[in-house]
Formats: structure tokens, C-alpha cells, sequence
């Protein structure tokens, strides 16, 4: 088994001494969900993050880290970040914005250090699943070293 090719997200996990394990898997472009992720790697959809990129009306862009299996409430985002009301950034934005393409796009390792808010539910257990900064590839790591390194809010962001 070949070792996965590093990240700009591990080469900063690296740089930061950071444990993490790189993990590969097949990618369906027809189906980039959570849940179809969390099949393939034959774990708990709990535990697989994805990263959503919102835009404030105030605050302008922000990151959403939330467990696969849910639907971020745009309200709970906004008072999180400090904004009347936020909205998803369009697709075509988000390479720009961030470096990463949809399905792709990881917390660690913006073009830019966005403030990025993590859904509560990280903190129950040792261990989460975020993209790696490609498609195909995650990172499996503690979610207090993902705040950590992400200068991450931990909040509410799902009802």
C-alpha cells in the first residue's frame, strides 16, 4: 500500500508536531456526501467531519467544521460568528477563498486563517475525521489539536 501523498494541512500538522494519521480512499465524483465517505471507510458518521465555507453579512467569510450526518443551521452559524445572517459561499468561490475544491476543502490550511467555528460534538471523542485538502484523502486526528491549530470556536452549529 503506497503512503499517501502529504497535504499542505499535514506539511502544517507536521510543522506543529501535530499526530495525525493520513487515510485514503476512492472518490465518487457523483457522490462526494459524508455519509458515502463514512461507508467507505468503515467508520461512525459522527466522526466525519465536513467543512463548510459561510459568509457573514458582518464579519464576512468564516469556516463551519460540522459531523457529516448533519445540516449546519445558518442562524446558529451567524450568532456563533458574530453575524445577523450568513450564508454558504457560492462553489465557484471556494478555490479562490480557500485554495480547496468542493469535497476537497480542508479547515487546515486556508489561503487565508479564517475564523473557524467546530460543532460541540468533536469534544465526545479522541479522535475525528476532517479532508485532508483533496479529494480522496482525510485526516484522522484529535479534535483538541484540530482547535488548536485552527484557533477554532467550539459551538452549537447544528439544531
Amino acid at each position: 500500500m503506497k503512503t499517501p501523498d502529504k497535504t499542505n494541512a499535514s506539511r502544517l500538522l507536521d510543522k506543529q508536531k501535530i499526530k495525525y494519521e493520513l487515510i485514503t480512499y476512492e472518490v465518487d465524483e457523483q457522490d462526494l456526501s459524508a455519509t458515502t465517505l463514512a461507508a467507505k471507510m468503515g467508520q461512525n458518521i459522527k466522526m466525519i467531519f465536513k467543512t463548510l465555507v459561510l459568509r457573514g453579512t458582518s464579519t464576512g467569510v468564516f469556516v463551519c467544521v460540522i459531523p457529516g450526518d448533519t445540516e449546519l443551521d445558518l442562524k446558529l452559524a451567524a450568532k456563533a460568528s458574530g453575524n445577523k445572517k450568513a450564508e454558504m459561499v457560492a462553489m465557484k468561490e471556494l478555490l479562490p477563498l480557500t485554495g480547496y475544491i468542493r469535497g476537497g476543502c480542508s479547515p487546515i490550511g486556508m489561503k487565508k486563517n479564517y475564523p473557524v467555528f467546530i460543532h460541540n460534538s468533536c469534544q465526545q471523542f479522541n479522535s475525528i475525521y476532517v479532508s485532508a485538502g483533496k479529494r480522496g484523502t482525510q485526516l484522522k486526528l484529535n479534535p483538541q489539536d484540530l482547535i488548536r491549530i485552527c484557533n477554532a470556536t467550539v459551538e452549537q452549529l447544528v439544531s
